[in-house]
């Protein structure tokens, strides 16, 4: 039944953006990309409405292991992929300096490939908002931590076909933070 509305409801959309100019493009966008949207349909739906859930990739960090593990472990999974640490915010010790209080963990890292970034603000401009690439460590109120990064099938996938070499390179920092993410949850240093 679940199944039956989903596609009821895919159905309406498709029919409806028709008139807003969706089937002159549809050609023109990638294999995967309706499934990218049905995904994230989805997870915005089972999240209650969450937009955050339906764009963005969430592990849980195996107990055990803290910042500094976690660090050590996105690291050691960056080397080889050319995707560079461009930056970090230690916002929750910004937090701890500005309020005097201590605070839940939350760090972002940043990681970019700047000849790969060219050549995403070459297709797209509006590509040049999800740089650089970020993983952001959240401790919750219980004190386990969760890794969060932007679902980049969406970037790879979500929309008009991508020229070679640009699609092959936007699939390897796709795969390469996934990777990272992985390892900062599991331990992969």
């Amino acid at each position: 039944m679940r199944n039956l509305l989903k596609a009821s409801v895919l159905g309406v959309a498709i029919i409806s953006l028709s008139g807003c100019g969706f089937l002159s493009i549809k050609d023109k966008l990638d294999p995967q990309a309706m499934d990218v949207y049905s995904g994230m349909y989805d997870r915005f739906v089972s999240s209650g409405g969450d937009l955050g859930a339906a764009t963005v990739w969430r592990m849980e960090v195996d107990k055990g292991l803290g910042p500094d593990d976690i660090k050590q472990s996105i690291e050691s999974a960056s080397v080889g992929t050319g995707l560079k640490n461009v930056g970090e915010m230690p916002l929750s010790k910004q937090l701890e300096l500005e309020t005097g209080k201590k605070q839940r963990y939350l760090m972002i890292y940043q990681y970019c490939s700047p000849s790969i970034a060219r050549q995403a603000v070459d297709f797209s401009p509006y590509f040049s908002a999800y740089l650089p690439c970020r993983i952001a460590v959240v401790e919750d109120n219980e004190g386990r931590y969760w890794l969060y990064g932007l679902n980049m099938d969406m970037f790879v996938h979500g929309g008009k076909n991508m020229p070679e070499p640009f699609k092959s390179n936007a699939q390897h920092v796709r795969d390469s933070m996934y990777k990272m993410m992985e390892a900062g949850a599991h331990g992969g240093f």
